[in-house]
């Protein structure tokens, strides 16, 4: 297990002091040297394994809430840059459709609706650009989707999430950083996953 850990990854412990007013969350760092990318993330969270990503993390209380880093193969499609997207705005609609194939459904009745809220690009402290992309994502079912009737197939609200990704290129590799909240939790938890996404960092390997 401790082999596994030193070829995938390090983790290292990030020291908080509580603030006079309430605790601060601590915050653990995620450092992969082996594919090039590092990352910070709640220490409460757990790593899921086999979940399809490169690393996926999960809030143990709220499910819904989790994190993930992916990356492209350099043998199916090299990256110089950010710019091989476009512009950040390009990069978003990329993403929006990644997302709307992934949860396609084969229920009947059953409708995704997403809304790009913002997209920008920024320069880390290493130099390096980043694009980071916040999509709303809502999910509606039929309560009869078998009805004859059109007024019979009501739809309703299944879920209602917040999805906030960041793009990074380096090693002719397009590296994302995944995150996803429920839109009410993201509304409490905001700045500390903010500070998840602004940590995210890419490396040469």
């Amino acid at each position: 297990m401790m082999m596994g850990l030193l070829m995938s990854g390090l983790i290292l412990s990030e020291a908080t002091l509580p603030t006079a007013f309430a605790s601060t969350p601590v915050f653990r760092e995620y450092i992969d040297t082996f594919d090039g990318y590092s990352f910070k993330y709640p220490q409460n969270w757990i790593q899921v394994r086999g979940a399809g990503a490169d690393i996926f993390f999960r809030d143990p209380v709220v499910l819904d809430e989790n994190l993930s880093v992916e990356f492209s193969s350099p043998s199916s499609s090299k990256y110089t840059s950010l710019e091989d997207l476009g512009s950040p705005e390009e990069a978003g609609k990329m993403v929006v459709r990644q997302y709307l194939t992934e949860f396609m459904s084969t229920r009947l009745g059953v409708r995704r609706q997403a809304n790009i809220l913002s997209t920008s690009s920024r320069v880390a402290d290493d130099g390096k650009p980043y694009y980071q992309i916040e999509v709303n994502i809502k999910s509606y079912a039929n309560n009869n989707e078998l009805a004859v009737m059109p007024q019979d197939r009501v739809a309703r609200l299944e879920w209602n999430r917040r999805y906030l990704a960041v793009l990074g290129v380096e090693n002719n590799r397009l590296y994302s950083l995944r995150l996803q909240t429920p839109e009410k939790v993201f509304i409490e938890e905001e700045k500390d996953l903010r500070r998840v996404m602004d940590s995210f960092r890419v490396e040469k390997i």
